[in-house]
């Protein structure tokens, strides 16, 4: 099936989806900041440019577009119908550089969190900043000194 805009529009569509500073990563970082953790952005220096970098918690964020990164199961995650013989492929090399990823901060002794963006609705936001500082706080070696 054909796209139903021609290349320009396309493109003007293309680009206003953002990689950085989505409306999902707002609402971690802001939840997380509340809380009384301070992170990094975007780390440049690791594998896969976490969304959020907590050296102090040797622990990094990512934070995942449930179509972008093909989360299985969710709704959000519908293949479009046209021109699937593009999204299939660059979907599946998303999934495919996000393991890679995973594995070489894991190699080189971070953490992963990786939220999904369905998990931060509004309904949902409270339950996985919960998750998140649960995590954090896990592994902890100076639980006292917080």
């Amino acid at each position: 099936m054909a796209d139903n805009h021609d290349k320009a529009t396309r493109s003007y569509n293309m680009s206003r989806i953002r990689a950085k500073n989505t409306r999902p990563e707002l609402l971690v970082r802001k939840a997380i900041f509340a809380k009384g953790f301070r992170y990094r952005l975007h780390g440049k220096d690791l594998p896969g440019k976490p969304d959020l970098v907590l050296s102090k918690y040797k622990t990094v964020i990512f934070i995942h577009g449930c179509f972008w990164h093909g989360h299985h199961g969710c709704r959000k995650a519908v293949m479009p119908k046209s021109n699937t013989d593009y999204w299939q492929p660059k979907i599946l090399r998303n999934q495919l550089r996000d393991e890679e990823h995973i594995e070489k901060l894991k190699k080189a002794g971070w953490r992963i969190i990786v939220l999904w963006e369905c998990a931060l609705r509004k309904k949902n936001i409270d339950a996985a900043i919960a998750e998140v500082v649960a995590q954090l706080l896990e592994n902890l070696p100076h639980k006292n000194n917080l």
